[in-house]
């Protein structure tokens, strides 16, 4: 239940004074028992030591110890004269008198060595206890002393108890009038207090009662009041503060609405700290960058969020220089590279804004940049070997060697060799060109894909026979049709064969297979596509260069490759041939030597169902 500010008042204020007036009854009896007890205790004191002297005689009467009847004839005697239960105790705890208990019943009294008075006396020298006694069931004062007989003898203690039947008492009927004068007291109090309650709340509970219709929406919000007190002047505050207010809100609104969709819509990175370097705020591309939630950030540490040493130390410098910092740093999971711009906000305190980060993702541009000079300084080095031997041998025509036939024809075949070479690299590089930038259409036509081999297969036939090849072909009958254009993969099958006819020493073995496989990342588990490899028996390609073959440029042995005439485009046109045919390319070692390009083609979704109805027709 929630109370009225009215009742807070009213139950707060009779709190208080409940308090006050409980505290300083509490306070008023204690010192009223303290001040008894003390008193109490003195007169104890006194009575102890007349019994501890009213002991001595039988112990220094006679050489004899005194006998249990005297001990307790003259225990009764004493405690009848100091209005008090007498007790006399052996250092052992045997009880050897008690004038609160008959001679009979002596013995069977227990053992008072563990009476805190007792073991007090015992220790040093003297003791005191209250509690309930456990011979007569009254709340009673106990003082007890060491008494030395003689020199000889052992101790003995001797124990007074006066019981506090009438100081209780006392206690008691002070503690009820005390009591009910604190009950007329709080009723008073009670009844001020809702008094005071009401005429404090009243106008405050009319300035609630419209702050409620401000907040509910309704935009004429005034407090209406007639006090010409605190609460007037509130009141009046409050309605200027409230038109003030509205204003406000309405720029923020618009501000809040504005910057919102300028960091959803941005590109870059967005990511706000403040001075101890505390996520504030991060916009959706740098969620995507950093694959977090807006909501698991804002609150955390940079450090501890991002964990990247190089972003937290620029962090950590622009946080103790405050000025512009740059700098560029790469995920180590993603492999993405992002150039940061951190600059200063001004916010000194926590939750505000002092540092604005923009994160810009350069992974495209960094790769494109790559490309292009790994491109400018491939191309420069193909272009420049055979333009450097053909000015070579034009200069040493030039220099009289044109007038020897025999050297002159000898170099003129060699001019003519590099320039059939350069032209060579000049149309690779423009095919791969044309299907870079989309200049070549892929046609999608059926194609029996034991037609495009045969047909590479009688272009590559003689050159294997020169190198006393063996090409082994390997076709599965069943294959379906693939969708495709035939000259290209025509292409792509005579780059593959190629390249095993090369990098195969005379006498090799070329292996041409195609089967069908299940097709690699499609979400469809029936989806089948149609694998393409081409394996020879060569010298093989190291692992940590298979990655790289597709490259451009790209070769495992330079100088071979240069001495058999290749230009190093073979295999990038072939990758994008095969990935214009939604396909893969991949290369792997084929056992116990040499290499296996494979080449998998999805199958179309006509071409899949065909085959289910050849399938269906053999069964």
């Amino acid at each position: 239940m929630t109370w009225s500010i009215r009742w807070k008042v009213a139950f707060g204020t009779l709190v208080a004074v409940a308090c006050g007036l409980l505290i300083a009854g509490v306070m008023t009896v204690q010192f009223l028992e303290q001040r008894y007890l003390t008193q109490f205790g003195n007169g104890l004191e006194v009575k102890t030591k007349l019994v501890e002297y009213g002991f001595q005689p039988l112990f220094h009467s006679s050489s004899l110890p005194p006998t249990s009847s005297a001990l307790q004839e003259t225990a009764r005697d004493l405690g009848n004269r100091a209005s008090a239960r007498v007790t006399l105790v052996a250092a052992d705890g045997t009880v050897l008198a008690d004038s609160a208990v008959r001679d009979v019943d002596l013995p069977a009294v227990e053992n008072h060595k563990s009476r805190p008075e007792i073991q007090q006396a015992l220790s040093t020298g003297q003791g005191r206890d209250i509690r309930s006694s456990h011979t007569t069931g009254e709340r009673t004062m106990y003082r007890a002393v060491l008494m030395q007989p003689s020199q000889m003898a052992s101790p003995l203690v001797v124990r007074v108890g006066l019981p506090m039947v009438v100081l209780d008492h006392e206690l008691s009927e002070f503690q009820q009038r005390l009591f009910l004068a604190l009950g007329v007291a709080f009723l008073v109090a009670l009844t001020l207090s809702i008094w005071l309650a009401h005429s404090i709340t009243k106008p405050l509970s009319d300035i609630a009662s419209a702050a409620r219709r401000f907040s509910s929406g309704n935009q004429t919000f005034h407090v209406k009041t007639t006090a010409q007190d605190e609460v007037g002047l509130l009141a009046s505050t409050l309605n200027h503060m409230a038109d003030q207010l509205h204003a406000k809100i309405d720029e923020l609104s618009e501000d809040r609405a504005q910057l919102l969709a300028v960091l959803t819509s941005m590109v870059e990175g967005v990511m706000v700290l403040d001075s101890r370097g505390h996520v504030l705020q991060i916009n959706p591309a740098l969620e995507r960058m950093f694959g977090i939630s807006r909501v698991e950030a804002r609150g955390k540490p940079c450090t501890e969020l991002f964990r990247h040493q190089q972003l937290n130390d620029l962090v950590t410098a622009i946080l103790r220089s405050r000025t512009h910092h740059q700098d560029e740093i790469v995920l180590p999971l993603s492999g993405r590279c992002l150039q940061i711009e951190a600059s200063p906000a001004g916010g000194e305190r926590d939750n505000e804004a002092s540092v604005v980060l923009v994160l810009h993702d350069m992974t495209e541009l960094r790769r494109l940049e790559k490309i292009r000079k790994d491109f400018v300084a491939n191309v420069s080095h193909e272009l420049r070997t055979p333009l450097t031997s053909i000015k070579g041998y034009v200069e040493a025509l030039l220099d009289g060697a044109k007038d020897n036939p025999a050297a002159s024809t000898k170099f003129l075949e060699i001019i003519l060799k590099q320039s059939d070479r350069l032209n060579l690299i000049i149309e690779d590089l423009l095919e791969l060109s044309k299907i870079e930038s989309g200049g070549i259409s892929l046609k999608e036509e059926p194609l029996a894909l034991r037609s495009v081999i045969d047909r590479t297969l009688s272009m590559i036939k003689p050159i294997a026979d020169k190198n006393r090849h063996r090409l082994v072909t390997t076709v599965d009958p069943s294959l379906p049709p693939v969708a495709g254009d035939e000259d290209r993969l025509v292409q792509v099958l005579t780059n593959l064969l190629d390249n095993a006819i090369k990098y195969t020493p005379a006498g090799g073995t070329i292996s041409i297979g195609a089967k069908l496989a299940p097709s690699v990342g499609s979400p469809d588990p029936s989806a089948r596509a149609i694998e393409l490899s081409v394996a020879d028996t060569g010298i093989g390609i190291p692992e940590e260069d298979r990655p790289r073959v597709f490259e451009r440029f790209y070769r495992v042995d330079k100088a071979r490759s240069r001495e058999l005439g290749g230009t190093g485009l073979g295999l990038a046109i072939v990758k994008h041939i095969v990935e214009g045919h939604r396909g893969q390319v991949w290369v792997e070692a084929n056992h116990p030597q040499g290499s296996r390009f494979v080449v998998r083609l999805p199958l179309g979704a006509a071409a899949r169902g065909l085959h289910h109805m050849n399938e269906a027709s053999r069964a």
